[in-house]
């Protein structure tokens, strides 16, 4: 296996005695020592996203002793972030999450340089970040970054070392196309748009991104070291229900189209566009339901006008937080039409506006004319209208 990190022989890497003694239990290990140690210091690992995958991992490198963190987000702390993203606390709400991880990391370790980017990562910046680092780790939650971060550690030659987390199953993987496949190896193309739910949609276990993100850690340090079996070529599956852990052998696709033999990609593409997403974006303006907004119903609510709510999410959702609407979930809407009214004006809301999106055009289709999609859905009505009820 190629090595990532060489310390120059002239001294510029050396320990202090308080380092030493911080990374003692390092420094017994024949595996890691004095040598190894200095590597770790030298070493300049990125990592995409300060959030769920990031938040954990970047604490175990910087307790690990990785010289340098590069830290691409754009995002601020919200209080829903809290019961998985433990590099951020109460306090941090409403804060850049840059701030916060420098601080939490700086706290941890005051030997580590943080390096703060503060953008989103595009196919116009990827290039020149990823060129100053040793090691990319991808802690992202939509395909189109994948794509890019995987297209991106390719063309510089960087390792990616790859997490996914949802519900209560996660991936990890190194990605390097140098010494094995490649994302696009495994996933040559992107699921449509929608198909696969997010986790402010689906949810993910608190605890899940942590065991994720410290697989990612330990695959990080290991390829700084050079020692032992890095997960090249190899899919790390975890379910934690059934707390089982499972393998899928990878090998590279002589067809893939970035690290193939034949490769068809020599530069970056625009990853929204590679993912549908224009396309879709396009398609849901040509479909547009009828909506209304929070304010607009509650207007109309005190107004006593007779226009019917109907709410759209999953019972165990209902209980967290609801406004007094009889409830349909919507896979069960196509049965349980005839408990409504045609005749009725029906606004229809879910947590934010999909689901109920969705339940309006089956409606529409069904016959039903007065029906309109709650814009923002309960959260809004949290926000706007009602800030006693829950926000989840």
């Amino acid at each position: 296996m190629k090595e990532l990190v060489n310390v120059p022989p002239n001294g510029q890497v050396e320990l202090s005695n308080e380092e030493i003694a911080r990374y003692s239990r390092h420094l017994i290990m024949p595996e890691v020592a004095l040598e190894g140690q200095k590597k770790l210091k030298a070493a300049r690992v990125l990592t995409i996203g300060a959030g769920g995958l990031g938040a954990p991992l970047a604490m175990y490198l910087a307790a690990a002793g990785v010289g340098t963190i590069g830290i691409v987000d754009f995002d601020v702390v919200d209080e829903s972030n809290l019961q998985r993203q433990i590099i951020h606390g109460t306090s941090d709400i409403g804060r850049p999450k840059l701030e916060s991880a420098r601080e939490t990391i700086e706290d941890i370790n005051p030997n580590v340089r943080v390096e703060t980017f503060n953008e989103a990562l595009s196919s116009e910046n990827a290039l020149d970040i990823f060129r100053d680092f040793d090691v990319i780790v991808d802690g992202t939650d939509n395909f189109p970054t994948r794509y890019l971060v995987n297209d991106a550690c390719v063309l510089t030659g960087k390792p990616n070392v790859y997490g996914s987390i949802f519900r209560f199953e996660g991936q990890a993987s190194v990605f390097w196309a140098e010494e094995g496949p490649c994302y696009r190896c495994l996933y040559p193309e992107p699921p449509p748009p929608g198909l696969v739910p997010s986790c402010a949609e689906g949810g993910v276990l608190g605890i899940l991104p942590g065991a994720i993100g410290v697989i990612q850690a330990t695959e990080t340090v290991k390829l700084i070291l050079g020692i032992g079996e890095p997960l090249i070529g190899r899919l790390l599956l975890y379910d934690a229900l059934g707390m089982r852990f499972r393998e899928m052998k990878l090998r590279k696709d002589p067809k893939c189209p970035i690290c193939g033999e034949n490769r068809t990609i020599h530069e970056l593409i625009d990853y929204e566009e590679f993912c549908g997403i224009p396309q879709a974006q396009a398609a849901e303006r040509e479909n547009e339901v009828p909506e209304i907004t929070v304010r607009e119903l509650k207007e109309r609510l005190d107004r006593g006008e007779d226009i019917k709510v109907l709410d759209v999410r999953e019972p165990h959702e209902y209980q967290v937080a609801n406004i007094g609407a009889p409830l349909i979930p919507l896979n069960e809407l196509p049965e349980r039409m005839h408990e409504l009214n045609q005749n009725d004006e029906i606004a229809v809301h879910c947590k934010t506006g999909g689901r109920s999106a969705r339940a309006v055009k089956l409606l529409r289709d069904a016959g039903f004319t007065n029906v309109y999609n709650v814009k923002g859905g309960i959260t809004a009505w949290s926000e706007e209208i009602d800030p006693s009820v829950p926000k989840y």
